[in-house]
Formats: structure tokens, sequence, C-alpha cells
């Protein structure tokens, strides 16, 4: 008998299961990465800056490829993530810190509960704390030192590394500048647009000079061409059509 990551019957894999919600993970991370006190780790090798929605999309992917596989490959997944991560600190002679790592995995559950109860319906409390369980499961394979035990802990943890852990710097005026090249002027309006609608008040405050997303009712449009199952229209207005195929991926792995 099979022995899965995460169950099959898992919100988490509902959540990572739809191509919408991804997108909006994805629009989530793009913020805080360009934020992160840390976000020089990711210049280091020059593939950010290079290939920001690659990057991103790398990331996700990863997280994909572990929620939706069997223990073992997915222990072999976190296992290579640690080891890329070992060779960089190795080749800058100098070791990420701690909380850059929790950062990722604390982003990760954010943007996973906002994104589906923004586009789906709210989570229960006990659905939360799975979401936060699958990812303690992934930083304790990955040996992080720190992490919270509980949803509740995460919850304090997660607050305050929002308040410590994000500036505004030459970074992020540059990664925001190569996201706007990458992605085209119309579809980098849409990407500020999700991230107004998604992204906690402490990351709004330092990135996003609007205050109120206008394409807020939008959403609720979205919403009614996912009932007909129109929804692709969307889907391909936020990425270029370089992403496309993987886009459409995305809803292939539930």
């Amino acid at each position: 008998m099979k022995t899965w990551f995460v169950n099959k019957d898992s919100i988490v894999r509902k959540i990572w299961g739809k191509a919408d919600t991804v997108l909006f993970i994805f629009a989530g991370a793009a913020a805080e990465f360009a934020l992160n006190k840390a976000v020089d780790w990711l210049y280091f090798t020059g593939k950010l800056p290079a290939d920001p929605l690659g990057r991103l999309f790398s990331t996700v992917t990863y997280s994909r490829k572990i929620i939706f596989s069997e223990m073992e490959t997915a222990m072999q997944a976190i296992d290579q993530i640690t080891a890329i991560h070992t060779a960089v600190e190795k080749n800058r002679n100098a070791q990420i810190p701690d909380w850059a790592y929790r950062d990722v995995l604390f982003l990760l559950i954010d943007y996973s509960i906002r994104s589906f109860e923004l586009l789906e319906r709210k989570l229960s409390g006990a659905e939360k704390a799975e979401v936060f369980h699958v990812f303690y499961s992934v930083g304790k394979q990955m040996r992080l030192n720190g992490l919270p035990l509980t949803y509740e802990e995460y919850c304090v943890m997660r607050s305050e590394h929002l308040q410590q852990n994000l500036i505004s710097s030459e970074f992020t005026i540059d990664l925001y500048r190569q996201y706007k090249k990458h992605l085209g002027p119309t579809r980098y309006v849409v990407l500020q647009q999700v991230q107004l609608m998604l992204v906690p008040g402490a990351v709004k405050k330092l990135l996003l000079p609007q205050k109120t997303a206008i394409i807020r009712p939008f959403l609720l449009i979205y919403k009614l061409l996912k009932f007909f199952k129109l929804e692709g229209i969307f889907k391909n207005a936020l990425l270029p059509a370089t992403y496309k195929e993987q886009v459409r991926k995305l809803e292939t792995a539930n």
C-alpha cells in the first residue's frame, strides 16, 4: 500500500491542485521574495534577476512535487532542496540564516490559506492547522531550527517575521523591474492588483503605494467564469504564453 506525504483527501491537495490558487500563491511569494532581508542569497547565483518567473515557478514546482508524491519521493525532493542550498552556501562561503528558510515555509503556509480563501471559501481551524503541519513536516525533514510546533505558534512567529525580516531595498526595486520586464506592462499591473488583494498589511505597506485593489469586483466575475469552466481566460492573462503549458500542468497532478 502506498504511503503519501500528504493524504489524498487533504485540504492541502485541494489548494495546490488548482492552477488559479497556485498562481495566487505565486503572486504572494513574488512580493515577499522581493522584500525579504535575505533576498541577496537569491541574487547570488544570478538566476533570480535573470529569470524571476522561472525561479518562482521552480519553488512552486518543488512544493507541488512534494505535496503530490509518495513519502519516499517527497523526502528525496526535500533532501534535494537542502543539497542545492548547501552548495550555494559553500560557493558563497557563508550560511543562509535559519530565519530565511523559515520565512519561505511561513509564506507558503500563509499564501496557501489566503489564496484558497480569496478564491474558494474560508478554511476551518483544523484545515489551517493541516496546511501548517504539511509544511512543518517539510521544514523538519530539512532539519531547520526554531520551527513552531503548532499552527497557533506559527501565527505568532509569522507576525514577528513580517515585522522583523522585510525591507524595501535596491534588490526590491530591481526585482520588480525584472517582473515588469518579463511580464510586460499589462500583466505587471494584474500582478500588483492580485498582490493588493492577497498580501498582509506589512507587505502592502512596504511595497504597494496603492491601498485598494480596483480589480476586486472582477474577482466575482472570475468566480462566475469558474462556475461555467471559462476561467482559462484569466489564467492566461496572468502569465506570458511561455508559461501556458506549465499553468495547464498545475491542474493535472491532483
